[in-house]
C-alpha cells in the first residue's frame, strides 16, 4: 500500500505498517497533509494546520524505527491526528470557534491529551473547525465558515465538534478529539458516519482545553473504527498529576479496553430506552436503533423517568455556567460574538440562581433514578439524533406534528445522557437512509465504557456499523 491508501485505511493498520518499515511516518503524515489540501476547501474542516511540527515529529519516529528501538509501547506510531480547535497546542491560538479568542496568547504547552496521544506515538497535524465556544450542534460557525458533511457537502456535519467528524469521515485523519457538553460527540459522529466515545464524566483529564460548561464538558475520540476508538481512549486514561490539573478529573486508574474488545456480547443485558428516545426521533432514526437492537438481541424497551425534566436541567445549568463565563467579553465584546450564541449566553447570564439550584436537584434526581435502571441492564440503546444530516441552513425540525428550531433539537436525545454523565459509545448504521449515515447511542453504566465498546466492536464485526471514508467529488 502506498501512504495515501493507507491513510484511508485505519490508525492500528498504519501504525503497524510504519514499525514494520513497509511505510514512513513522515510519508504518512504527507499524505494527510496532502489530502487535506485536496479536501478541506470544500469539506472545512480544519482551522490551523502544523505542518513544520507533524514532520519533524514524523521524522523523529522514522529515525527510531531505523535505529531499531523498541517502539512496541507505541500503538499510534505515525498515526496523523488532530483536534478541535479549543484543545491547546503549543504555538497557536486556542480559537474556540469564536473571534474573540483571535486576541489571545498562543499557548505555551499542548492539552494533556494531545499530548498522551504523542506519548503513544501518533502525529498532530493540525485544529478542526467548531461552533464558537462549543454552543451549538451544527458548526454553521460564521467565523471559521460552516464545516459541510463528507458525504453530502450541502449538508451539515454536526457540532460542536464538527470538524472532528468531518476530518474522519473526509479520510483527511483517522483519529481525532472532541468535545461533548450535551452530545458534541455523538451527534457528528452521528450525522457524518464515524464513531465517537464520550466517555463517564471525569474519565479523561481536561487540562490545556477551552472550557464550555465545566460540571458538564467531556473529552473524547473520533475514529473510523472501534479499534482505533479503543487505543486512543486507552492512550488518555489514567490519573493527571500537577498544580494545574483538572479538578473535575476523577483521578481514576487506567482501565484498558483494548484486551476486552473481542470478548463479544453473550451475556450483555440489553434494554432499549423507550418513551422520550423514541418519541423524538424520525422513522431513519428508530430504523438504525431497530437494527442495532436485533443485532444485540435487545428485545425489552425502557422507560426512564425524569428524562424531560433531565434535559430541561441541563439546559438552565448549561446557559446559567455559559453566561457566567463569557459575562466580561458579553459586557465588552457582546457584537464579536456569532448572533445565536450571544443570545443563548445573555440569557444565561439573567437566570435566577434559585432555577439554577432547582436545576441542579432535579438532575442528581434524575442521575438516581437511571441508576437504577443499570441493575437490570449493562448496555441501553438510543437513537444519537432525531434525524440524519440536514442541508446547512435549516432552521426547523419537523417530528410529527411539532415543529422545532432545528440547532438545538439536534440534542434532543443526547442531552439527556450528557447530564449524568454516562459512558456512551455512537455507532453509525448506513441502512436506515436512503444515502446518509445516522447513528446510535451504546449507553453503558459509570465506568464502564468496555462494555459499551465491547457491544460496538461486535456490531462492526457483523457489518451492521460501519464507517466509509466519503467519495469527495
Amino acid at each position: 500500500m502506498t501512504a495515501a491508501e493507507l491513510l484511508l485505511a485505519d490508525g492500528a493498520t498504519m501504525a503497524a505498517a510504519v514499525r514494520s518499515g513497509a511505510v514512513g511516518a513522515v510519508a504518512l503524515a504527507e499524505a494527510s497533509l496532502a489530502r487535506i489540501a485536496a479536501t478541506d476547501g470544500r469539506v472545512n474542516a480544519f482551522t490551523d494546520l502544523v505542518r513544520e511540527r507533524a514532520l519533524a515529529r514524523a521524522a523523529a519516529l522514522d529515525a527510531r524505527v531505523a535505529a531499531g528501538a523498541d517502539l512496541s509501547a507505541l500503538p499510534l506510531l505515525g498515526v496523523p491526528f488532530a483536534v478541535k480547535n479549543l484543545f491547546d497546542i503549543a504555538g497557536l491560538r486556542t480559537l474556540a470557534g469564536s473571534k474573540i479568542e483571535r486576541d489571545s496568547a498562543p499557548a505555551r504547552a499542548d492539552g494533556v491529551l494531545v499530548q498522551r496521544l504523542e506519548a503513544a506515538g501518533a502525529v498532530l497535524v493540525g485544529a478542526l473547525n467548531m461552533d464558537e465556544y462549543a454552543y451549538g450542534f451544527t458548526t454553521e460557525n460564521s467565523h471559521a465558515g460552516p464545516c459541510r458533511n463528507p458525504h453530502d457537502l450541502d449538508c451539515v456535519a454536526g457540532g460542536s465538534s464538527g470538524g472532528s467528524g468531518a476530518a474522519v469521515a473526509a479520510g483527511q485523519v483517522p483519529i481525532t478529539l472532541g468535545s461533548d457538553t450535551n452530545g458534541s460527540i455523538r451527534v457528528p459522529a452521528s450525522l457524518c458516519g464515524v464513531f465517537g466515545l464520550k466517555p463517564t464524566f471525569g474519565r479523561l483529564p481536561r487540562s490545556g482545553s477551552y472550557p464550555f460548561i465545566s460540571s458538564l464538558d467531556h473529552l473524547g475520540p473520533f475514529a473510523r473504527s472501534v479499534r482505533d476508538l479503543a487505543l486512543s481512549y486507552d492512550a488518555m486514561q489514567g490519573p493527571e498529576s500537577g498544580p494545574l490539573r483538572d479538578p473535575g478529573c476523577a483521578q481514576r486508574a487506567a482501565e484498558p479496553v483494548m484486551p476486552l474488545l473481542g470478548q463479544g456480547v453473550a451475556g450483555l443485558r440489553v434494554g432499549v430506552l423507550d418513551g422520550w428516545f423514541r418519541d423524538n426521533a424520525l422513522p431513519e432514526a428508530l430504523a438504525a436503533l431497530d437494527r442495532v437492537a436485533e443485532a444485540l438481541g435487545a428485545g425489552t424497551r425502557v422507560t426512564l423517568p425524569l428524562v424531560e425534566e433531565g434535559r430541561a436541567a441541563a439546559f438552565l445549568i448549561t446557559n446559567a455556567e455559559a453566561g457566567s463565563l463569557h459575562l466580561d467579553d458579553l459586557r465588552r465584546r457582546a457584537q464579536d460574538f456569532e448572533p445565536h450564541s450571544r443570545d443563548r449566553f445573555l440569557a444565561g447570564a439573567l437566570l435566577p440562581a434559585a432555577w439554577v439550584a432547582r436545576a441542579q436537584r432535579v438532575r442528581r434526581l434524575y442521575a438516581e433514578a437511571v441508576a437504577r435502571a443499570f441493575r437490570d441492564f449493562d448496555l441501553l440503546l438510543a437513537p444519537s439524533t432525531p434525524c440524519a444530516a440536514t442541508p446547512i441552513g435549516t432552521e426547523w425540525l419537523t417530528l410529527g406534528e411539532r415543529r422545532l428550531p432545528l440547532r438545538p433539537s439536534m440534542g434532543l436525545l443526547t442531552q439527556p445522557i450528557s447530564c449524568i454523565g454516562l459512558p456512551v459509545c455512537g455507532v453509525p448504521v448506513w441502512d436506515a437512509h436512503p444515502r446518509m449515515p445516522i447513528g446510535v447511542q451504546l449507553i453503558a453504566a459509570p465506568w464502564r465504557e468496555d462494555i459499551a465498546l465491547r457491544a460496538a466492536a461486535a456490531l462492526e464485526g457483523l457489518g451492521v456499523v460501519r464507517a466509509p471514508v466519503a467519495s469527495l467529488p
